[in-house]
């Protein structure tokens, strides 16, 4: 009875550490404040202080703040996964009055994917054995040098 209930306890242990971690990065959206900003009635100081500074400011075009908050799921000895993403986009005119508010979430990010060949360069190509090897004998050595021993009894005069 005794072996069953430690291997029980062992067995929830164990489970309990393979357990998925959820983290939460970005802005942190509470509902009321984020729906309180209100076209032509708030300006970029008002926003500021009601929401606080933004995760991204534009800086080119139109002055736009957003703000970025994103929940993310991870397993065991894997990479985190985007569970939940949400973008507030507030756009400012150029007297700096809100013209928009705008939400967005996952169904607007564009999933990249590199392309995992390699990009071709110009130049040789060299092996692992002739990057480990390829500067034996060039350390040091003076440029432009023949690695000849200068002849004849003359000093640096011509003398």
């Amino acid at each position: 009875m005794v072996v069953r209930g430690t291997a029980a306890l062992g067995l929830a242990l164990l489970a309990g550490g393979c357990a998925s971690i959820r983290d939460h990065r970005g802005y942190l959206i509470d509902p009321a404040l984020t729906d309180s900003v209100q076209p032509g009635v708030d300006n970029r100081v008002s926003v500021e202080r009601a929401l606080g500074q933004p995760t991204i400011k534009s800086q080119f075009g139109s002055p736009t703040a957003y703000y970025v908050s994103i929940d993310t799921k991870q397993r065991p000895f894997t990479t985190p996964r985007t569970s939940a993403q949400t973008v507030l986009r507030v756009n400012f005119n150029a007297a700096g009055n809100v013209s928009t508010v705008q939400r967005f979430g996952a169904e607007n990010v564009v999933q990249l994917r590199p392309d995992g060949h390699a990009t071709p360069t110009l130049g040789r190509h060299r092996g692992f054995f002739e990057d480990l090897f390829g500067n034996i004998g060039t350390v040091g050595a003076v440029p432009g040098a023949t690695g000849q021993a200068p002849t004849g009894g003359r000093g640096p005069n011509g003398s």
